[in-house]
């Protein structure tokens, strides 16, 4: 815990997501309505060009922490749950429908994401706090 403010902020949920690059990149050629199904186009697409596979891997297992992070899934639907980038490129979620009612029900206040990718791996991390 850590304090800001003369208020106690606390840890709701932490999650963590692993996912296989070689196993994701076949899904996405087998079944190519998938990745407008999990990812928003805004998520798909960067200044126009569309992002790597080993960026959309890093953005799904995103979506699989936050989950893990929440606890259930709360019938939260891919597109309520976007990956998004500040003006300094750190990740981040950009919330909607299920997703923003889970953690505004949950009390969390703040999202905190990490993603990284290497070996064939991509990897998410996040922490919610109220």
């Amino acid at each position: 815990m850590r304090r800001t403010g003369g208020g106690a902020v606390s840890i709701v949920g932490v999650g963590v997501d692993l996912v296989d690059m070689a196993r994701f990149e076949r899904a996405m050629a087998r079944t190519p309505r998938l990745g407008p199904r999990l990812f928003a186009e805004a998520e798909r697409v960067r200044d126009g060009a569309p992002l790597s596979l080993r960026s959309l891997a890093g953005r799904f297992a995103a979506k699989e922490a936050l989950i893990k992070a929440l606890g259930d899934s709360y019938d939260i639907r891919w597109h309520d749950m976007s990956v998004v980038s500040d003006t300094l490129g750190k990740p981040g979620f950009a919330l909607a429908g299920a997703a923003a009612e889970a953690t505004e029900r949950l009390g969390i206040r703040r999202i905190h994401l990490t993603m990284s990718h290497d070996a064939g791996l991509a990897i998410a991390f996040v922490v919610a706090e109220d």
